[in-house]
């Protein structure tokens, strides 16, 4: 089997150099060079890499001592024998101590031994040189190191600055912000708040914080919860008023909420902002439509008064022409104070300014009643209008007039948006003391996008059929369900018809008058 290592003999006497050439050979080493010259044997090492020397010591060109040093000084891992005569043997134990040969052998030597010798040397050579390989490695390595301690550093402190200016400029910012920020926990305390915030509440931050934020910024209809953040990351609210116990008033704010987490809890960020001069303005708005709606009243009713007297024929005769014309006008100057009447109506309701009044009255009856005025309509386009019910009588408690509008306003809609020829159903269903009405038809049908906005103040609904409607009509019926605790909501699919429905919460009972 085959040997690994480069072995280098040198002796002046040729026959020694054959013997141990041949020695190793039969031992498996292939690669040994001999030399009988100490000189041409040091011109070899510095052109070829050696693994162990195997030399003489007394040489006439040189003594193997001065030829293993300077055979070091040329490959520092080379290890070493040092073949001597027993006379030499002091000589050899000062190299083995100033040069360090791996072992000195007695000639004549003993071939087991000395086999032995040269395995273990070319072993002590192979891990020098490793050793030797993985120290460089380490060097490289420590050098990369030590750059990139140097780089991190210098990349740390950038940081740091950049970290520390934008941290200055986050703090300007919110120390300096016209809105008040306030940082509140789990609990709804307050933990942290900005100057802005402190002006608006009027007390120092030591008397305000660990306070209720929702004991000094309240909605009078309803108690702020987390509740209401569990299903959103983000709220905004509106209605709301903070109190400022030092002025003695109430200012009203929209809220911002969001919520944060850092490395130990979660809190929740929310933003104030003072909306007393929006409101002002839409105060001042909101009174000058309802003025001028209520003004442009007078005028239509006097102008419908008018063209019935010219219609019941009270000022004489008239053509068939010149009725067509007045009845054109007619329906032309309801429409247009049925659109005042709904303006005036959607301002009461936003202005708070609108006050239910809640009877017990039979839900079924009414509903009846809308079907019956609204049959010549529905008959007009051969639309069926049926009533499906559990029940013979279901009396609720609710504003008769509000909720005649609703159910008024719903069927019309189906009709004018149905196919001739085609059903609007009515259901009314009950589901313990909840009513629940719902209007279907097969018309057209709503995509999800213009559902989502229907029930939005001047929202037409889509760029199809249903535009012609002045988007007052389910806004305000909107406005009027939920002024009743309930919720008002549709189902539609293009090209498949719509279910509008509302439903009141805890309506059905037995009451007589609730004011």
């Amino acid at each position: 089997m085959e040997k690994m290592g480069r072995i280098l003999i040198v002796d002046d006497e040729e026959m020694v150099t054959k013997t141990l050439s041949m020695l190793l050979g039969l031992e498996g080493f292939s690669n040994v060079v001999t030399f009988n010259n100490p000189i041409d044997a040091l011109k070899h090492i510095q052109k070829n890499e050696i693994d162990l020397i195997i030399s003489d010591f007394i040489m006439p060109q040189m003594n193997g001592i001065d030829f293993l040093e300077k055979a070091k000084k040329v490959q520092g891992d080379i290890s070493s024998i040092l073949l001597t005569g027993y006379a030499d043997k002091e000589n050899a134990i000062r190299a083995i101590n100033e040069i360090g040969i791996f072992k000195y052998i007695e000639k004549p030597w003993d071939n087991n031994n000395l086999i032995i010798n040269i395995n273990n040397a070319l072993i002590q050579t192979r891990l020098k040189k490793e050793l030797d390989k993985k120290i460089q490695e380490l060097e490289v390595a420590n050098k990369k190191l030590e750059d990139y301690s140097k780089n991190l550093e210098d990349i740390v402190n950038k940081r740091t600055q950049e970290l520390s200016l934008a941290n200055s400029k986050l703090n300007a910012i919110i120390t300096n912000c016209a809105d008040g920020i306030i940082l509140f926990n789990n609990d709804l305390k307050i933990t942290d708040l900005n100057k802005a915030s402190l002006e608006l509440f009027g007390q120092s931050k030591k008397e305000l914080i660990s306070k209720n934020l929702f004991e000094l910024v309240v909605n009078e209809k309803k108690q702020f919860s987390l509740v209401d953040l569990k299903e959103k990351q983000n709220l905004f609210l509106r209605g709301y008023s903070l109190i400022n116990y030092t002025k003695d008033i109430k200012i009203p704010v929209e809220i911002s909420i969001a919520r944060a987490i850092d490395d130990v809890n979660n809190f929740y960020v929310a933003v104030i902002r003072d909306v007393t001069y929006q409101k002002e303005t839409e105060r001042l708005r909101d009174d000058f439509i309802a003025t001028l709606t209520h003004d442009l009243r007078t005028p239509l009713l006097a102008t419908i008064s008018g063209l019935d007297f010219v219609l019941d024929k009270s000022l004489g005769e008239i053509t068939s022409q010149q009725d067509n014309l007045f009845q054109a006008m007619k329906k032309s100057s309801e429409d247009m104070l049925g659109l005042v009447n709904a303006l005036l109506e959607v301002y009461r309701y936003e202005a708070g300014k609108t006050y239910l009044c809640k009877t017990r009255f039979d839900i079924l009856k009414l509903t009846n009643e809308c079907i019956n005025e609204l049959s010549p309509l529905a008959k007009k386009a051969s639309i069926e209008l049926i009533l499906k019910v559990q029940d013979e009588e279901l009396f609720i408690n609710a504003d008769k007039n509000e909720i005649r509008r609703v159910i008024t306003n719903l069927i019309g809609n189906a009709i004018k948006h149905s196919q001739n020829g085609s059903k609007v159903l009515v259901e009314i269903d009950k589901e313990n003391q909840d009513l629940k009405l719902s209007v279907i038809d097969d018309g057209i049908g709503l995509s999800q996008d213009d559902c989502d906005k229907l029930f939005n103040r001047f929202s037409q609904g889509t760029n199809q059929k249903r535009s012609s409607s002045t988007g007052l009509g389910l806004y305000l019926s909107r406005q009027i369900i939920e002024a009743h605790g309930g919720k008002i909501y549709v189902e539609s699919k293009l090209n498949e018809g719509s279910k509008f429905t509302f439903e009141l919460k805890n309506s059905i009972n037995d009451c007589k008058v609730m004011l």
